[in-house]
């Protein structure tokens, strides 16, 4: 495999999931409704299979936030009602965080110079407060609900932020989005 293809195929990936995921139009299972309607048989999975049921949560509530699709707060209340508040919640703080993760890497590794010449003045703007305090510019952004989750799982990478910072950052904003 070229070099080239290695380096593209985690967005290629991430690219295919999200094709089929609207596609499908997976996202209309993400609802409060659907989680009442399956509630019994969620349940039940979870008490049958308690670590099979948490990687299965963990490994959708990534995708969820990877493929940027709607649902994350009804993944969030879902942790809570199939695994109890703390269990669910550190769950949801841990998955949201990897599927960031996801996201920033990809970002960075695959399309960082792309997307940077496109961004243009908008990127400028917000590099200026990351080289002042990464960690708490980015923790602002993230509580501020004026810029899309998805938004700022980009644009750090895209102005060199570091993965540590970006990770610490995200964990507390997930934590307090958990928590509310």
């Amino acid at each position: 495999m070229s070099a080239t293809l290695r380096r593209f195929t985690p967005l290629v990936v991430l690219a295919g999931m999200a094709a089929v995921a609207f596609a499908f139009d997976l996202h209309r299972y993400l609802t409060l409704d659907e989680l009442r309607e399956n509630s019994q048989v969620l349940q039940a999975f979870v008490a049958e299979h308690s670590v099979l049921a948490a990687a299965t949560y963990i490994a959708a509530y990534v995708a969820i936030v990877a493929l940027s699709l709607p649902g994350g707060t009804v993944m969030t209340v879902a942790g809570g009602f199939l695994f109890g508040a703390l269990v669910g919640g550190s769950l949801a703080v841990c998955a949201a965080t990897l599927g960031a993760a996801l996201v920033f890497l990809i970002a960075r590794t695959v399309v960082g110079e792309a997307l940077r010449k496109r961004a243009g003045p908008f990127l400028q703007s917000l590099e200026a407060g990351f080289r002042a305090n990464a960690f708490s510019y980015l923790l602002f952004l993230r509580l501020v609900p004026a810029f899309p989750f998805w938004v700022i799982n980009l644009v750090p990478a895209l102005a060199g932020v570091r993965l540590g910072i970006f990770a610490a950052a995200t964990v507390i904003r997930s934590e307090e989005h958990t928590s509310e």
